[in-house]
């Protein structure tokens, strides 16, 4: 231990605390320094605070301003003392620390003033602290020196490893380069103290990749150090470097890291065939375009230094039929074919292949160097090929009178195999549909087979096969255009169905109507027609035609005065001859009619006036025709209606006549004949029942009014000769009591309350109110039987014929 007394403080180190100030006294001046104003501070505080005794004012020497601690030692240690020149060890002055890490890192003991540390320290994290140290009387709590400030520094160890920065290296440098090419820079930092001893200070050095890599130690540059690397023989290498610190003695720390070197690709490589002769086979009947082979030039570059350009070179046998080209994407030549081939005309093909660097580099190799050549030998493969004519398309012409039989003309088709099959000729039916024409199927003779007209067809297109007659059976066709030649054998005829007219009062010379003429026929040098009258011994007198030479005529008025009165219509026949050979007519009979034109000279065609000129009579005849005919029309119209509404009135009254219509109230009421203990009975009606359902044969079975009443009448007059214990008579009710039951459509029985029996001679007559003409009652007489009866009155009404007969 080593004291140091100064007026003031006293300052007690430890031997490692010295020679840490030695070291930072030479790196750093000023690291004693006197100080003067804490002593004026001090005096002016005692003045400020009143003080009576104003201490003798001393010389300051060196105050001690920075102390020294290793980092990361974790014992607790006593790194200096401070001591006061008033300290006699009494203990009256107490010793306070404040700043950073105060309590925390460090501590001062209150009473001997010694600085311990409390805990480990980083330099890493805080390289020094400032602190302030005071001490104090404690008797009258007033500062017996003033604040002093120092600083504890805390001091690098190698505790850090260097780190590389920018990881993954990645680099890339073209093959063949020169020794000393810059391929990367690795760079490494060390966390300690750069200016304390070597713990920072880093050396570079290459664990793997030698000989072709080396790196500069300080700087980190990696750069080749072997000559003419190729790609083609290695493309990557993986470089190990290594960074130290403590230049590299022993007891530093170490890393390495990993740079990867690809090695880019110059075109260093000419393109290579790897067989001197290359042989193909085609078939001769294969179509323009067609691959007949790929050929490839192996380059050991890539990318764009391996692109080549193929060609064919001028050889001994036409290369022109063949023709190569580049693929862009695998660099092969296709060969393919560009002319038709034939075996029986050529059977073989030689020829030179050759392939061209598209980018060359004569750093590397001579400019002969980026090319190279092959052969190429193609052989054509025989084929059955189909029979070929002679000619492509066949056009003929044949006149249209030609007779049947006449020959138009012959195909001939070969086979080009070398065994020359005989071949069959024949047309195409489903293409042929007039079926004008026949073949020979040996020679290929074309005959007409039927007549011909222009007119209907005027060009024939048929198809003719020719078929070989082996098994096969190969064919090939050929289209074959018949022309029809016209003949004159059409007459001209006028254009339209002219109907001339004239005017009354045309003058002689005037034009009626213009002809023109048409005729099927195509002639070479085109139509001519001539118009002139039928040859008569005597001139026409009314009309004459007149023939403009250019295919049209005129009909002219001879005379003048036409008139309706004297003639309505004239007949004149034109005849009509064409140029051709030889020359045709026809006779055409014009009707011209006589019009009463209107003043603008134009004569009616349609309506009254037009009609009436038709039928040729006035207008004034043919109108009162027209009224006369409507007036009878007219008149047999009401006739008609007269007399049907009368015969719908006489088949109204017989309807009337014939059907009986009974009032609803019988129908749906029951008729009630009450007797109130007298003999005179008063008749009544019953009160109205449930309503009856209308019986689907009802108007079938409704009788006329005549016969119920003759019915009833018979009905009454026999109830005189049958008693009421007669067997017919029990039977009849009986029946119609069974027939009420079982018919579900007859009404509810008639209900009488009283019926007595008249028997032979009765004075009182029918009971019945149908037969009465008067409601009179006759005289009372007593009855015998009180019982009372009943009986059903259904057939008087609606019951058939059968039921109305007793």
């Amino acid at each position: 231990m080593q004291w140091k007394e100064m007026h003031g403080w006293t300052v007690k180190m430890s031997m490692p605390s010295v020679l840490a100030m030695v070291t930072v006294f030479s790196m750093i001046p000023g690291g004693v320094m006197s100080d003067t104003r804490g002593t004026q501070g001090l005096e002016a505080q005692q003045i400020a605070q009143g003080s009576t005794h104003l201490h003798r004012r001393l010389k300051r020497g060196w105050i001690w301003k920075q102390l020294f601690v290793p980092e990361e030692d974790p014992t607790p240690r006593v790194i200096g003392q401070l001591k006061s020149d008033y300290d006699r060890g009494e203990f009256s002055i107490k010793y306070i620390l404040s700043g950073d890490g105060a309590g925390d890192a460090f501590e001062i003991d209150e009473y001997s003033g010694e600085i311990r540390t409390l805990k480990k320290l980083d330099r890493e994290e805080k390289a020094f602290y400032v602190l302030q140290a005071q001490a104090i009387n404690r008797r009258s709590n007033e500062p017996v020196e003033p604040q002093s400030e120092f600083i504890i520094t805390v001091q690098d160890i190698n505790d850090n490893v260097p780190q590389f920065q920018n990881e993954p290296y990645v680099s890339s440098i073209p093959e063949m380069c020169l020794i000393g090419t810059t391929v990367a820079q690795v760079t490494a930092t060390d966390a300690d103290d750069p200016m304390f001893g070597n713990n920072a200070k880093l050396i570079y050095s290459v664990l793997q990749g030698e000989p072709y890599f080396s790196v500069e130690p300080k700087t980190g540059i990696i750069v080749t150090s072997w000559p003419n690397m190729d790609r083609e023989a290695r493309e990557q290498y993986l470089v190990v470097v290594q960074v130290k610190d403590m230049l590299g003695l022993s007891g530093g720390y170490s890393s390495s890291t990993t740079v990867t070197v690809s090695l880019t690709d110059v075109n260093d490589n000419g393109p290579t065939f790897q067989h001197h002769l290359y042989t193909f086979a085609v078939p001769e009947n294969a179509a323009e375009g067609t691959t007949v082979g790929r050929v490839m030039a192996y380059d050991g570059d890539s990318g764009i230094n391996a692109k080549m350009t193929y060609s064919l070179e001028d050889d001994l046998e036409e290369s022109s039929t063949f023709i190569i080209k580049t693929d862009p994407v695998t660099q092969e030549g296709l060969i393919l074919l560009a002319k038709p081939l034939d075996y029986e005309t050529k059977r073989r093909f030689v020829m030179a292949a050759e392939a061209v660097n598209d980018h060359v580099d004569t750093r590397f190799l001579d400019l002969e160097e980026f090319r190279d050549r092959t052969t190429l030998k193609i052989i054509v493969e025989d084929v059955d090929e189909p029979p070929v004519f002679l000619s492509e398309v066949y056009e003929w012409k044949v006149p249209e009178n030609a007779a049947v039989g006449t020959v138009v003309g012959s195909v001939s088709a070969r086979d080009t195999d070398t065994v020359n099959n005989p071949i069959r000729y024949s047309i195409d039916k489903r293409r042929d549909n007039t079926k004008a024409f026949k073949i020979d199927p040996n020679n290929g003779t074309i005959i007409v087979a039927k007549a011909l007209d222009r007119e209907t067809t005027n060009w024939h297109n048929i198809t003719v096969e020719a078929k070989e007659t082996t098994q096969s059976h190969l064919s090939s066709s050929v289209v074959v255009f018949i022309k029809v030649l016209d003949i004159n054998d059409n007459v001209p005829r006028l254009a339209r169905d002219y109907q001339p007219y004239i005017c009354e009062g045309t003058q002689a010379g005037e034009l009626i109507q213009l002809l023109s003429a048409v005729d099927p026929d195509d002639p070479v040098e085109g139509h001519h027609f001539y118009f002139s009258m039928v040859p008569e011994k005597h001139i026409n007198p009314n009309f004459t035609i007149r023939d403009n030479q250019d295919n049209t005529a005129g009909i002219v008025a001879r005379r003048s005065s036409f008139t309706r009165k004297d003639r309505t219509q004239y007949l004149l026949p034109v005849v009509v001859t064409d140029s051709g050979s030889p020359a045709l007519s026809s006779t055409n009979t014009l009707t011209i009619s006589v019009c009463s034109c209107q003043p603008a000279g134009h004569c009616p065609t349609g309506g009254v006036e037009a009609l009436a000129l038709s039928m040729g009579v006035s207008l004034q005849t043919l109108l009162g025709i027209v009224v006369c005919f409507i007036t009878l029309i007219v008149l047999s119209i009401l006739m008609l209606v007269v007399r049907r509404h009368r015969r719908k009135q006489q088949e109204k009254l017989e309807v009337e006549g014939k059907e009986l219509e009974l009032p609803e109230t019988v129908s749906q009421k029951v008729l009630y004949y009450g007797e109130t203990g007298g003999v005179g009975a008063d008749l009544n009606f019953c009160q109205p029942a449930v309503p009856l359902r209308r019986h689907p044969r009802r108007r079938e079975r409704r009788l006329r009014r005549e016969d119920v009443r003759a019915s009833i009448r018979m009905s009454l007059r026999e109830s005189h000769l049958i008693g009421p214990d007669d067997d017919v008579f029990r039977q009849f009710i009986l029946d119609r009591l069974t027939e009420a039951d079982l018919d579900p459509y007859v009404p509810p029985f008639d209900c009488l309350r009283t019926y007595a029996y008249e028997g032979l001679g009765s004075p009182t007559g029918s009971l019945s109110s149908l037969d009465s003409s008067t409601t009179e009652l006759e005289p009372e007489q007593p009855i015998s039987n009180p019982r009372t009866y009943t009986v059903r009155l259904t057939p008087w009404y609606w019951g058939g014929e059968e039921d109305t007969i007793f």
